[in-house]
């Protein structure tokens, strides 16, 4: 099969930066020269940015837009007893981190096992925020992997949970008791029952609002939102907002730039330069915490059969893009019936990345993966061969369920519940095997 050409880091690095792009730093190599009518400002000791001239004049990068990205001012009604996440303090100690190809949480390295939960944060109920964290430390489940966005176009009902309203140009983030103060609350259960938190800050798909909710409220497509100045600007709000709240968390194991981004037919260099500005500006905001990209795996030749997820037509290059600095850890998922693979198919796509990890020198999350029956016969085969290879260093499985006060999580199809025999297969033996 055709693989798309892999562009060449130098061609990358040799025309002006973008607007929003790096263009300075300790450790960079990339233009330190934007395009016309943008400026190189420094943001800190290793980050510089490309602003607008009148933005850097003024001194904040959104007021050049025609767009304007307003903060609620409910933030500042938060009470402190239930909605504001505990902290470690200034030296940042017993933050997760990464120790060679493996994961290190509050002093232990090794292997860990987690999963995802998109829809806790929009629970309203705080007794079933703990419950699940509850059973999630009980089980052993160390890492939980959130949805933390949740975008709108139109202002929902009254009692519906949303924490970012996209209209008409003009991005609005909700920190009021039905916006962030219930991500609030995830991460303070989150930090008192020690599990840690993986972040992200927009959808690839329209769940939750994601690129579409943005393409909609600033115009141009799914592909040019990665380079929308107006979108980004919005985009960029958001996550200063988000990361601001925890910086000082110890629950918080990585920020995530996004759920499964994708380029469809785009050259790679659109979603490379997009995830080294992204990362390093996360990085710029907080030092303390890891960052990912929370993409699939796609564009890999290590081990590649020529298969659909080993192409770059999705506009992803696995390596090429693990090999950016500000970005900690690798992650990929995996669904076989989704991507006209067989189950079988999988464990030779989980020691593939492996593989690519081990060369990149840094760890690989394995961070999505399911069916919608037979979940041990098919997914513990995929557990047991991570475990056992070098360079995978975690896995968290799609996607946790449990019983809450209104009675069962929602079930994607892919969802196994808390207690039941799949439970037992995927989370007890799977953590006894860990730890044996």
């Amino acid at each position: 099969m055709k693989i798309l050409p892999i562009l060449s880091l130098t061609g990358l690095i040799s025309a002006q930066a973008a607007p929003y792009a790096q263009c300075g730093g300790s450790g960079y190599s990339g233009s330190t020269t934007c395009v016309s009518g943008w400026t190189c400002q420094r943001q800190s000791d290793w980050y510089s940015q490309c602003i607008a001239w009148n933005a850097q004049a003024s001194g904040d990068d959104t007021t050049t837009l025609t767009t304007t990205v307003s903060i609620s001012s409910t933030i500042t009604t938060k009470t402190t007893t239930t909605t504001k996440a505990t902290t470690t303090g200034a030296g940042g100690t017993g933050f997760p981190t990464t120790n060679g190809l493996e994961f290190e949480i509050d002093g232990n390295t090794g292997y860990f096992a987690g999963s995802n939960s998109y829809w806790i944060g929009f629970l309203t109920n705080n007794d079933d925020v703990d419950l699940v964290f509850d059973h999630l430390d009980e089980s052993g489940l160390r890492i939980l992997r959130v949805w933390g966005f949740n975008d709108v176009n139109n202002v929902p009902s009254s009692g519906t949970v949303y924490y970012q309203l996209l209209k008409d140009g003009t991005a609005t983030i909700n920190t009021g008791a039905d916006g962030l103060q219930r991500l609030d609350y995830v991460v303070a259960s989150a930090e008192a029952r020690n599990v840690k938190l993986i972040i992200n800050f927009v959808n690839n798909w329209s769940d939750y609002g994601g690129i579409a909710a943005y393409v909609t409220a600033f115009g141009g497509t799914q592909a040019t939102w990665y380079t929308n100045t107006a979108a980004q600007t919005a985009y960029r709000a958001y996550i200063k907002a988000v990361v601001s709240r925890y910086i000082d968390s110890p629950a918080i194991f990585a920020w995530e730039l996004a759920n499964e981004p994708r380029c469809n037919g785009c050259e790679t260099s659109i979603l490379y330069n997009w995830i080294q500005s992204t990362s390093a500006y996360i990085k710029s905001l907080d030092s303390k915490h890891m960052v990912a990209i929370g993409d699939e795996g796609f564009g890999l030749d290590t081990g590649s059969d020529g298969s659909y997820p080993y192409s770059y037509g999705e506009g992803l290059n696995f390596t090429m893009n693990l090999a950016i600095d500000t970005i900690d850890f690798a992650t990929f998922h995996l669904y076989p019936s989704s991507w006209g693979t067989t189950n079988d198919w999988g464990n030779g796509w989980v020691t593939s990345h492996g593989a690519a990890c081990v060369a990149a020198g840094k760890p690989c999350l394995f961070e999505e993966y399911g069916v919608t029956s037979d979940h041990c016969t098919i997914e513990a085969p995929w557990q047991k061969t991570a475990l056992n290879t070098t360079g995978v260093a975690a896995d968290l499985y799609w996607q946790y369920g449990d019983t809450l006060s209104s009675g069962q999580s929602p079930d994607d199809g892919n969802t196994f519940y808390y207690g039941t025999s799949d439970f037992i297969c995927l989370v007890t033996d799977h953590v006894a095997a860990i730890d044996s």
